[in-house]
């Protein structure tokens, strides 16, 4: 059962179960407890499992640590302190295992310091980059504090030796368990702590979190199936100081040097006010382009005093910056995703971010990387730079404000991690196949695992399907069927398991080849190639490229100087936007259209102010947008999907205003593209980003009917077929194959790198085909693309609305885009022409649109 915790206790009620010297300690150190602590440290100490979802900075990590450390030093007290580990941490980071392990030494060496004696209670960090002569250390004497990573929990549990150590492991914390909770690492964690526990028998399950919903999904991923959980929530603890800060008055109409001398103005001014500042940008190429611009605007200013951070950066690198942050060294640090996560990186007291963080619980983590002390105040920034960014922030700081946190997406049935834990349990233990299926649902990830996918992941592993020995992939387990048992096969089962384990892919950089010669005309990373259709037009290198079709690492492309690029460059990075912050999005554009059936401007603007939390600039901004696209076409919203359709010289333009986010749009554009294709026999390309998609096609095609004959039921076997020839299944079969041992990335010493990988995964796939549509790796590899990067299950809702009529879909043709269409249409053109154009471009696109409006109406001054 999932329980909140109403009531905290007081400070005496926690002192009371104190060890003295702890007491003695803390009351040196802090003082009094934070909220957090007053809330959890006595269920702690009761063995009750606990998720604390607390800002950054509120004392999560003492929270959950001091009952663990009073237990030990009482023992360590009374002599009876065994050699055995008592708690294992766990975190998604290798930085944020070091940070802990300093800050779990530092307090036990100022108790010793108090006591006058050493306690003996030793902290291990075991994670990839731990020593083998420090493993031979633990393996000699556990640790009592074990902090490792997921992977390295996994390979522990696998060691005949060391899994010795904990059969008596009482506590298992798990920090940024929203971080794991969205993706593999965390559905391969979750089976571990199922066997952990089966190790351990009774055992304490601690999750730490920052900002995520919904709370009770993630509890029930902490503690798994028919277990008991108190969730502890002061997510909102600290006080916040949020704005949403535009440059500029007028956002369309301006040339790009004005816009960027505004941009990095206001970066700079806000620098300056403060101490030590985050910049968060979106993608790592905006990382670097800002430090080098604040640099070379502002000299005198920023020097050594300002760092990127970012992943594609080296180590080293990243470790020097995080030090230099935490020594007060740097001034500003601008990064991308890469310091989201806790890591100490010590006192910021401003975090910058520029353009849309796209879902509340990222802004609030990285807002909550600002003020890290207990009672400092969050103060965070987002600076737009157009005016879909504008609309999309003011609701973003709305939700945020009104505690209204997207949803996190928890991965189901994913057979592939399921294939390799299924084979290290095997190693470990003989199981009865009916018992190992009823513990795997235990699992939070599991708990609707059909027996049939579960039988066949058995077959796969037991060999069953001879044709794959030809591709070098043998059975790994053996399935007695009259005993209905499994255990391990081969003498290298373990040294296999051990070193292939994992759920993060290789990935590397695809050679791009012209077609019909050897010339390679430069790089793209996978994560670029995963999304190419062929037809595609992208640039690289200032050249205009078509794509064809990939082998291997290396993709083939035509020259197609006269296209515009439908794929921008960037797409790869960019984050997507949450769909419920997209239905804020949606409602709020219903409000702006009944307000313009309703009312006149002064009203608007009023409701505008009331209704987001902007000032007064914004709100006049956000008015015109909404003016311009309700007299130029019709607003469309959360009720309203608008198909727009306009020609471009001679080709024609169906822009699906489906306000959903990229993940449902990628769904429904492919599907619709297919649908295209099946019936009418044409190729089309595709446009897509957040606020939706475009068909663009020559000649005669009825976009429409491809689109209503979409039913929610049929929807899945549509994308599944559309995707069936697709590099993302191509790429994401690969990793599926990888994480099942299908491909071992390394064996006998001998590692088998990302192009050999790809070739081996397609001769695969073309041989699990053969054996059966369904065979469960290459069945993960399309749920993975449906639901975990595309959003296949919000898609079919959309559909099942429109059945229903909750949306309608109005079709509506203009003789050029209407202003919501434009960020949408343009997004291709921006790898072809200098940025400078592009502004040129877009201010040259809305003095067309207020034209085409003046014909009609009479146009305000103030829109011209």
């Amino acid at each position: 059962m999932i329980t909140y915790k109403e009531q905290p206790n007081t400070d005496e009620e926690i002192f009371q179960v104190l060890h003295p010297l702890v007491r003695q300690w803390f009351e040196q150190k802090f003082k009094t407890f934070g909220l957090p602590q007053r809330y959890a440290v006595l269920d702690i100490h009761s063995r009750k499992n606990i998720l604390v979802s607390a800002p950054t900075g509120s004392g999560k990590t003492l929270t959950a640590f001091l009952s663990i450390l009073n237990e030990l030093i009482d023992s360590a007290h009374k002599g009876i302190l065994e050699d055995k580990t008592y708690c294992v941490y766990v975190s998604p980071l290798k930085a944020l295992n070091n940070d802990i392990h300093v800050n779990l030494i530092a307090p036990l060496k100022e108790m010793e310091v108090l006591v006058g004696k050493e306690l003996g209670i030793r902290v291990g960090l075991r994670t990839g980059d731990t020593t083998p002569k420090e493993k031979a250390a633990m393996l000699k004497k556990a640790p009592h504090i074990l902090i490792t990573t997921p992977e390295s929990l996994a390979i522990l549990l696998n060691s005949p030796k060391f899994s010795e150590h904990l059969r008596s492991v009482q506590w298992c914390i798990v920090d940024e368990i929203h971080a794991l909770a969205e993706n593999k690492r965390g559905v391969h964690l979750s089976l571990s702590l199922e066997r952990l526990q089966r190790i351990a028998g009774h055992m304490t399950r601690v999750g730490l979190s920052a900002t995520v919903a919904p709370l009770e999904d993630i509890a029930q991923f902490l503690v798994g199936q028919q277990r008991d959980c108190t969730i502890v929530d002061v997510q909102f603890l600290k006080h916040m100081d949020l704005q949403v800060i535009s440059p500029l008055k007028n956002l369309m109409d301006i040339d790009y040097k004005s816009a960027s001398s505004a941009l990095y103005q206001t970066i700079h001014e806000l620098v300056q006010q403060h101490k030590t500042t985050l910049i968060f940008t979106n993608t790592r190429s905006a990382t670097e382009r800002v430090v080098h611009t604040l640099k070379d605007s502002f000299p005198e200013h920023y020097s050594e005093n300002i760092g990127a951070h970012h992943s594609s950066l080296g180590k080293d690198v990243r470790w020097n910056i995080e030090q230099r942050l935490r020594d007060g060294k740097l001034k500003v640090v601008v990064c991308s995703t890469s310091l989201e996560l806790g890591i100490d990186i010590g006192y910021v007291d401003l975090v910058l971010c520029l353009g849309s963080p796209k879902s509340v619980a990222r802004f609030l983590q990285r807002s909550g990387r600002a003020g890290h002390r207990m009672h400092d105040t969050v103060k965070a920034r987002i600076i737009v730079q157009d005016r879909d960014d504008l609309v999309e922030c003011a609701l973003l700081l709305k939700s945020a404000i009104e505690k209204k946190i997207d949803r996190v997406h928890i991965p189901s049935n994913c057979l592939d991690v399921l294939a390799q834990h299924i084979y290290g349990m095997a190693i470990a233990d003989q199981w009865n196949v009916h018992e190992l299926y009823q513990f795997i649902r235990q699992s939070y990830n599991y708990r609707h695992l059909d027996m049939n996918e579960f039988l066949e992941i058995l077959k796969y592993l037991s060999g069953e399907h001879v044709s794959l020995i030809d591709r070098h992939v043998y059975a790994k387990i053996w399935w007695d069927k009259e005993t209905n048992t499994i255990g391990r096969k081969g003498k290298m089962a373990r040294v296999i398991y051990m070193t292939n384990i994992g759920t993060i892919p290789d990935e590397s950089f695809v050679k791009v080849k012209l077609q019909g010669t050897e010339a390679i005309v430069g790089m793209i990373d996978e994560g670029f190639v995963e999304r190419l259709k062929p037809g595609d037009v992208f640039v690289l290198g200032g050249d205009v490229y078509q794509f064809k079709y990939s082998r291997g690492m290396v993709a083939t492309v035509s020259a197609a100087a006269s296209r515009s690029p439908t794929v921008p460059s960037w797409v790869s990075e960019m984050l997507p936007l949450s769909f419920d912050l997209a239905a804020s999005i949606g409602k709020f554009r219903r409000l702006m259209a009944e307000q313009f059936d309703r009312f006149e401007k002064e009203d608007i603007v009023r409701f505008i102010a009331s209704y987001v939390p902007v000032d007064s600039n914004a709100a006049q901004s956000i008015y015109q947008y909404f003016w311009e696209q309700y007299h130029f076409m019709q607003v469309p919203h959360d009720k309203n999907l608008v198909v727009e359709h306009y020609k471009d010289n001679e080709r024609s333009y169906a822009v699906f205003h489906s306000l959903f986010g990229r993940r449902v749009n990628d769904c429904l554009s492919r599907a619709v593209a297919y649908a295209i294709g099946k019936q009418q026999h044409r190729d089309v390309e595709v446009g897509i980003n957040d606020n939706g998609f475009y068909i663009s096609y020559d000649g005669s095609v009825n976009v429409l009917k491809a689109f209503k004959v979409l039913e929610p039921k049929a929807l899945r076997m549509v994308c599944e077929q559309a995707i069936e020839k697709s590099e993302v299944l191509k790429r994401r079969f690969r990793h599926c194959a990888c994480r099942s041992f299908m491909i071992l990335r390394e064996y006998k010493g001998y590692v088998k790198r990302v192009g050999r990988q790809q070739m081996s995964s397609k001769i695969l796939l073309d041989a699990v085909r053969r054996i059966d549509m369904n065979f469960p790796v290459l069945k993960e590899a399309r749920r993975e693309v449906l639901e975990d990067m595309m959003d296949f299950g919000n898609a079919q809702r959309v559909l099942e609305a429109i059945e229903k009529k909750e949306i309608v879909v109005n079709e509506i043709f203009t003789p050029l885009p209407s202003p919501f269409a434009f960020n949408l249409v343009s997004q291709g053109i921006s790898d072809i022409i200098k940025i400078e154009d592009k502004y040129e471009f877009l201010h040259r696109m809305h003095q067309m649109v207020l034209a085409k409006i003046g014909k009609n109406m009479k146009v305000p001054a103030d829109a011209l």
